[in-house]
């Protein structure tokens, strides 16, 4: 009977693994056909004469050392903005007792239950009284504070034994060497998580910098990408190219910290 259960869990495990990387395997596919190969019906799956002169065409057509250039800048800013703002208020809610502290937590948990759109009028008011369209601090700012993030490193601080602050504070520290001497240390698989989450998101968004952003010098990857699409006429294995050149340096992050990724986020639903 268990031996059933596992082979049914496997299958099942199997039939999602192949849902998730064929699209991937698709988008790598294409990129090595001809045009008339991309557009056929019934779709070619293999190309019968890989053309990697699209991945030299794509390279021409778009700017990719400034397009990276861009989207490292705002990813690696957003990404330390993410995980300074997020572990103090983290910790604050998992060890700090101040008035209304559980309601403004559900305030601020309320929003991840409303989507996204809904912020980007606002958020683009704000940035355009601020004169600040069209530069990469548009991206930056919005995405400095993250409500999934807070309630991450909240659940790893909660994890953490009480009685090895109690200690610290009878040694005379204050909660600020505690939190950056004591806790930090313990919470690393959370920041980890926190880290690569921040990351993921943050290189492949497209809405907001679509909206903010619309000098060419300013583009990020997704969005010089997105502007390739033409509104009658789209060279697809081109299109696929360019999606390839720029998902690479993700799926290589993930394959490298997927432990990390994993255990993180598994940890963090064990107490709270």
């Amino acid at each position: 009977m268990k031996k059933s259960r596992k082979i049914i869990l496997h299958i099942v495990l199997l039939i999602g693994v192949v849902f998730t990387i064929t699209p991937f395997l698709w988008m790598i596919l294409t990129s090595l056909k001809t045009l008339g190969e991309s557009t056929t019906i019934p779709p070619t799956i293999f190309p019968k004469d890989p053309q990697f002169s699209n991945y030299k065409e794509s390279i021409e057509i778009m700017n990719f050392p400034t397009l990276y250039k861009n989207t490292i800048i705002y990813t690696i800013i957003t990404t330390i903005g993410q995980v300074i703002m997020c572990t103090m208020a983290g910790y604050a809610f998992a060890r700090i007792k101040f008035p209304a502290r559980n309601f403004i937590f559900v305030l601020i948990l309320s929003v991840l239950m409303v989507p996204n759109q809904i912020f980007l009028v606002p958020q683009f008011q704000i940035i355009n009284k601020m004169g600040l369209l069209n530069t990469i601090t548009a991206l930056i700012l919005p995405s400095l504070f993250s409500a999934f993030g807070t309630f991450l490193m909240r659940q790893f601080f909660l994890k953490i034994p009480v009685e090895l602050e109690e200690a610290a504070r009878l040694d005379g520290s204050n909660t600020f060497k505690i939190f950056k001497d004591i806790c930090l240390p313990n919470v690393k698989p959370g920041i980890i998580a926190l880290i690569i989450t921040c990351i993921l998101y943050t290189w492949n968004n497209l809405m907001w910098p679509l909206i903010v952003n619309t000098m060419p010098e300013n583009y990020t990857l997704s969005v010089g990408i997105a502007r390739l699409s033409g509104q009658h006429f789209t060279n697809y294995p081109v299109y696929m190219a360019s999606a390839v050149l720029a998902v690479w340096p993700m799926i290589l992050a993930f394959a490298i910290f997927q432990r990390q990724f994993i255990e993180g986020l598994q940890t963090s639903g064990t107490k709270g």
